[in-house]
């Protein structure tokens, strides 16, 4: 998101605009500006093997909370071609999207993966237990966000679709009206409205819902225990648990993306750089050598 003018930023968050970055529960991937896309972290399922891939366009990390039984993550990649590509952990098949065309958006939670289809309708493969693959319904959809266990859909005229786990009400976003971008996390949600503000429903025990004095937010991002919201004026707000610095983002400055993993946050800078803070104990924040993050073309 380059606009720094609030509406033309809210307008690009309520179309149909994808990451360029994307943290999961212990790896962080990136688009560049050729098409070409990076890793770093944990890669033990395979989750960061994508430098054969070509032409892609956004990437998706699958969520992991923070458990000691955890960790296991997958990465997804949408093609300029809107085809879907997918690599790392696939118990749960969740990495089986080589039949997906048409699709103009991608989303990754915990054993699952989401795709937003042209027509506004999205597919799910992988984990449904607690039904958050339960989207064929859905209609008129311009934006997904895939949580640990709970999926929502943005709809055109500003409403909001949720499916999967409600255990603390992260699925409570029904009657919040004028979003123009919404952030699943682990067991809660975060709603960016028209006016720049955030709404947040769900858990809330380490105050990562705290974002109501939120003002000119441009786009939110939600890990396990935290949320980030990325400015007009390029610098970043953050609310939640801080154990790990993960929060640590109040000298940021000139940042157009932003993304949350379970404990660690990114930063997309306009000159292409990334900054990342919090957990960095796979490697999955050494990032400053790397540049020319954001495809604005889809590569070439």
């Amino acid at each position: 998101m380059n606009s720094r003018t609030s509406q033309g930023s809210l307008q690009m968050a309520k179309g149909r605009s994808n990451p360029l970055i994307a943290a999961g529960r212990r790896h962080t991937a990136a688009v560049k500006f050729d098409g070409k896309v990076v890793a770093t972290g944990d890669n033990k399922q395979g989750q960061c093997k994508v430098e054969d891939w070509r032409h892609i366009t956004a990437v998706a990390a699958g969520s992991v909370h923070l458990a000691n039984n955890t960790g296991s993550s997958h990465t997804v990649g949408l093609r300029r071609d809107g085809t879907v590509v997918a690599v790392g952990w696939n118990k749960h098949q969740q990495c089986e999207v080589q039949d997906w065309q048409h699709i103009i958006a991608v989303a990754a939670g915990w054993r699952y993966t989401i795709g937003l289809r042209s027509d506004g309708t999205v597919e799910a493969v992988g984990r449904n237990q607690e039904g958050q693959g339960h989207v064929g319904s859905w209609r008129d959809v311009a934006a997904i966000t895939a949580g640990d266990w709970h999926t929502v859909g943005l709809q055109s005229n500003g409403k909001l679709v949720a499916a999967g786990s409600n255990q603390y009400g992260q699925c409570n976003v029904h009657d919040i009206y004028n979003a123009v971008a919404a952030a699943a996390g682990y067991l809660h949600t975060a709603v960016l409205l028209s006016d720049g503000t955030v709404e947040a429903v769900g858990w809330n025990k380490h105050h990562q819902c705290k974002v109501t004095d939120w003002r000119e937010i441009i786009a939110v991002a939600t890990g396990s225990y935290h949320t980030v919201g990325l400015r007009t004026d390029g610098t970043v707000a953050a609310a939640g648990s801080n154990v790990y610095g993960q929060c640590e983002v109040a000298n940021w400055s000139d940042i157009v993306a932003i993304a949350a993993g379970c404990t660690h946050t990114l930063g997309l800078k306009s000159d292409g750089t990334l900054l990342a803070v919090g957990d960095n104990q796979y490697g999955q924040c050494d990032v400053a050598d790397w540049s020319g993050i954001g495809a604005a073309n889809g590569g070439q």
